[in-house]
């Protein structure tokens, strides 16, 4: 390609594969700094867009999810036909998601074989599962020429955080963006085998409030009753269940504000990890190697049963064991090693040293039954590390958990 080239690319439909995808669109960038990256993509996907300084522009696609709308896309294609692009890179393996870009008379369009797309995709690229073993590498290999083999270094998702939007949702939602605050994430929009027990959720959130933290509940509209049952066990003014008052836009600024988010595999998981917040990733289903948090910062928790992954929306055995045996105590340990004690041991914890009343509160929030302390983790004497010690008697009954 020419410098300067003006690229179409159609997004993905998943938030977290949106966020993905703008590994793409910095490996382009980085090989000619005058391109020009216009992304057409779902109406709801343009905030998460908008903090991707590598797009110029996005185009909303006038059509809900599997909705073919040929003429829709003929008309959205009619415009973009004005725009002269050189190259289109269709990210969806669906006929559908090809039209456009054919449509739109764009000469060189690129993609994956599937869907009987023969000419509508004219640099029909193979699809080898084994090579692109992740969502990231199948996304950047689009954009390389066809002599290219070799995947370059991936650079990174990073969102930019609009810091006037977050004071004008913290003050209009009553929070405080400066305060210690965990964000839960209860929801994923594939489906439940991919969603933590609620009960989890909530008998974590009880914990936090009870060494001084706010618990935020992120979520869409119709995670509004998720968000309920996480907060409604806790009774407490620091656990907010934010699910359905928030814009896409405020969750991404929430979310740069969150000391952690606690998250299943879903797009807000990505979404934290590319505002640089720590992310403990919770996998049940799907596999902490296909579509890992994209960060250094972060605790991925993962039982790797024999049925794991199933990628299924629900348990197909029917016992839910990839979630339901990754208790709370797993799941929080490894933050409270970093995060919780040393908070805890400075200014405010030292005020309650000498009473023993730091330590109390720190082993009741690591412990969920009397003596699990003892079997399973270790409290050092300075209060700097809770460090798991595993062995047979472990809460996971032998099996740990695989940390990243």
């Amino acid at each position: 390609m020419s410098a300067g080239a003006k690229y179409l690319v159609v997004g993905p439909s998943w938030i977290g594969d949106t966020v993905m995808a703008q590994s793409l669109y910095k490996l382009l960038v980085s090989r000619d700094l005058s391109a020009e990256i216009h992304v057409a993509a779902p109406a709801w996907s343009v905030p998460v867009l908008d903090r991707m300084p590598e797009v110029t522009r996005a185009w909303e696609l006038p059509v809900v999810h599997g909705e073919l709308g040929i003429g829709k896309r003929w008309r959205l294609a009619r415009k973009l036909r004005q725009e002269g692009f050189q190259r289109a890179i269709v990210l969806p393996r669906s006929l559908k998601a090809s039209l456009v870009p054919f449509f739109a008379s764009v000469p060189a369009r690129t993609g994956y074989r599937g869907e009987w797309r023969f000419g509508l995709i004219n640099d029909i690229r193979p699809f080898d599962a084994e090579r692109l073993d992740q969502t990231i590498k199948r996304f950047v290999a689009l954009g390389l020429g066809l002599e290219e083999t070799a995947l370059p270094s991936i650079p990174r998702p990073r969102l930019n955080i609009d810091r006037n939007n977050l004071r004008a949702a913290t003050e209009r939602l009553g929070l405080d963006s400066e305060s210690d605050a965990v964000a839960l994430i209860p929801g994923a929009e594939y489906g439940p085998a991919k969603r933590w027990p609620l009960k989890y959720y909530a008998d974590l959130a009880s914990r936090l409030v009870r060494v001084g933290l706010k618990v935020w509940i992120l979520g869409s509209k119709k995670e509004y009753e998720l968000g309920n049952a996480v907060s409604s066990p806790a009774n407490h003014p620091n656990v907010i269940n934010l699910c359905g008052e928030t814009s896409l836009a405020d969750v991404i600024d929430l979310l740069g504000a969150a000391r952690v988010a606690v998250t299943n595999d879903s797009g807000l998981m990505h979404v934290a990890a590319a505002v640089g917040t720590h992310v403990m990733g919770i996998y049940g289903s799907s596999s902490p190697h296909f579509t890992p948090p994209l960060t250094d910062s972060k605790d991925v928790f993962y039982l790797d049963l024999e049925c794991s992954p199933c990628f299924q929306r629900e348990c197909p055995l029917g016992h839910f064991r990839c979630m339901t045996d990754l208790g709370v105590e797993s799941s929080a340990a490894p933050w409270l090693r970093r995060s919780v004690v040393p908070r805890l041991s400075g200014s405010q914890g030292s005020q309650n040293r000498s009473d023993g009343h730091t330590e109390r509160r720190i082993r009741w929030l690591i412990s969920g039954s009397r003596g699990l302390v003892q079997r399973s983790f270790s409290l050092m004497v300075d209060y700097s590390i809770v460090c798991p010690t595993g062995g047979s008697s472990s809460p996971f009954g032998g099996k740990e958990p695989r940390y990243s």
